[in-house]
């Protein structure tokens, strides 16, 4: 597999990388949770630019999870994990913006028909 622009040079897909063992490979699954939580964390950028929150750390993982739905493996779920500190933001505004966040990122809608979940930990200092 490769991507267009060339970024993420050339990736080794197989079968067993995608429901046994990666042994260095990826799936697209995997690629699917890179594209997630890359989009989720632009989404969320933006959204706390637009409330003038400055982020001093922000980290966006997350899980997507392959499973069977009428006999065929389906993307069933993608779970986000959200860290930041954001000095002067309470917890009130920062679970509205993590709101706002899901409802703008194109790949959360491209998981529409999956549970798209979000577990959002606003750090010390903020």
């Amino acid at each position: 597999m490769r991507t267009g622009s060339g970024a993420a040079g050339e990736l080794p897909v197989t079968w067993a990388s995608r429901t046994e063992r990666a042994d260095g490979k990826t799936s697209p699954e995997e690629l699917a949770a890179a594209a997630h939580s890359a989009c989720y964390a632009m989404a969320l950028a933006l959204r706390l630019g637009e409330h003038k929150a400055v982020p001093e750390r922000l980290a966006v993982t997350a899980a997507v999870t392959l499973d069977q739905a009428g006999g065929v493996p389906t993307i069933a779920s993608s779970h986000l994990d959200v860290t930041a500190s954001i000095p002067g933001l309470d917890k009130t505004a920062y679970d509205a913006v993590i709101g706002e966040a899901s409802d703008l990122c194109p790949v959360s809608r491209l998981f529409a028909g999956a549970k798209v979940t979000v577990s959002a930990t606003l750090g010390p200092g903020s």
